[in-house]
């Protein structure tokens, strides 16, 4: 079941962010990841939730999305980003679509 990393990312430094951004995707796909969204124009639809920029990556599981978080060769990466964005990370599972099968969880 794949499961997904959602950033809201507000970069402070685009310069010091550039170099994030030309190193990180082959950390992620190392790792089985996939970005679904990068960025892009954001609509609110309901609440007071104002993203700044938002990315999705979709890993094939679990352990394959910490693996990539902990990697040792993203940690400078991360620590970069800590320091030129203010940024927000949560993981997530997906969800069989398949409503009541016993493949995988379902959608509840």
């Amino acid at each position: 079941m794949s499961t997904y990393l959602i950033a809201n990312i507000r970069v402070n430094d685009s310069e010091g962010y550039k170099d994030y951004v030309a190193n990180v995707p082959a950390l992620i796909e190392k790792h089985g990841g996939e970005y679904r969204v990068r960025g892009g124009e954001i609509q609110v639809l309901e609440g007071q939730w104002i993203p700044d920029r938002l990315v999705v990556l979709e890993f094939p599981d679990r352990n394959k999305a910490t693996a990539f978080y902990n990697d040792p060769d993203y940690a400078p990466f991360r620590e970069l980003r800590q320091a030129v964005a203010d940024s927000a990370l949560v993981l997530v599972d997906g969800c069989s679509l398949n409503l009541g099968t016993s493949n995988g969880k379902s959608c509840e």
